[in-house]
């Protein structure tokens, strides 16, 4: 096995942004592992993606506890890719993980308790065979426990030398703002959210990214291609390879309808206006909003990850182009 060596190249093109009122930048794209790094997935296809993303400026590498299939084999296969070829980099880049979805069974698997989090972390850190990540999240709201004791969980695993910063996942944003609050009481250097965002997810647009930027808070978003409808894959309907078609996806295919098809044919035309794939003209309407540090993709081959790569060369909408899109999917 070749011994691999970054490219000399590596930040001359990539653009980083600085996450809320921070000290860390963050690349504009992130690379998210949450699929094709499991066991059951080609190895060799794993590591070119993590190259070409490291040999392109991508320092930021997304993991969480239960990423695979099977739970804790991303980190898993993550951590021998690191020892093999990211050691000598480990201060160039930016590893996170997550916990807060279901990872174990029992009670103490799963939600938001100290016990589980701490647990969590220490277990990804052995499969990762790191002493620390740089960002550490509660992947999600946890309804029955109190979030002083989540926050508090979130403070002692930066005191504790494990993380040199936290960040929350899917809160609304009063609970978001509840946390910010809990972790400034707590000196704890809490910086940034993950949420669902893209052109057809709009969510965040009601209070969170006020609440974030009120904050001084950085984003960092996942989904931005709303599971592949915002690429060229649906243009002629449902094809027999794409998720929409596939049994267990996310994706069902009730949510491909003729109205849908319609619009991402619109769009299409106006990505191709703009010399762009409407997959990349999608990452770069989120990216045209500042409060977004980062976006999050997910790749299948190193030929999407440079696909996505593109987009970030024109990141500018008119306004025209921006009306345009919100007439499109009636906003």
């Amino acid at each position: 096995m070749c011994k691999y060596k970054a490219a000399d190249s590596r930040y001359d093109t990539m653009e980083y942004r600085r996450c809320g009122n921070s000290g860390l930048k963050l690349p504009l794209l992130s690379l998210g592992l949450w699929h094709n790094f499991g066991d059951h997935d080609d190895q060799d296809n794993a590591r070119e993606i993590l190259h070409t993303a490291f040999d392109n400026g991508i320092t930021h590498f997304d993991l969480a506890n239960n990423y695979g299939p099977p739970y804790g084999s991303a980190e898993s296969n993550f951590g021998k890719f690191f020892k093999q070829d990211f050691k000598q980099y480990r201060d160039e880049l930016i590893i996170s993980s997550k916990a807060g979805w279901d990872m174990w069974p029992g009670p103490y698997g799963n939600f938001g308790s100290r016990k589980y989090l701490i647990a969590s972390l220490d277990q990804s850190l052995q499969r990762m065979g790191l002493d620390y990540v740089d960002i550490f999240y509660h992947h999600r709201p946890d309804p029955e426990t109190p979030l002083e004791e989540t926050m508090g969980a979130l403070d002692q695993i930066v005191r504790d030398g494990k993380a040199l910063y936290v960040g929350i996942s899917q809160y609304n944003a009063e609970d978001t703002a509840k946390a910010a609050k809990i972790l400034k009481e707590l000196k704890t250097p809490f910086i940034i959210h993950q949420p669902r965002y893209n052109m057809i997810d709009r969510w965040v647009e009601n209070g969170l990214m006020d609440t974030l930027e009120q904050n001084g808070l950085g984003s960092i978003v996942f989904s931005p291609l709303e599971q592949g409808i915002l690429t060229g894959k649906y243009l002629k309907g449902i094809s027999k390879d794409s998720r929409a078609a596939t049994e267990g996806s996310y994706l069902d295919k009730s949510q491909i309808t003729d109205e849908v098809v319609s619009q991402i044919q619109q769009l299409n035309k106006l990505a191709e206006k703009r010399e762009q794939s409407l997959a990349q003209m999608a990452v770069a309407w989120l990216l045209k909003d500042e409060r977004v540090t980062s976006v999050l993709v997910g790749v299948s081959r190193k030929s999407q990850l440079e696909d996505n790569l593109k987009a970030i060369r024109n990141i500018q909408f008119s306004t025209e182009e921006l009306k345009q899109i919100d007439t499109i999917l009636k906003f």
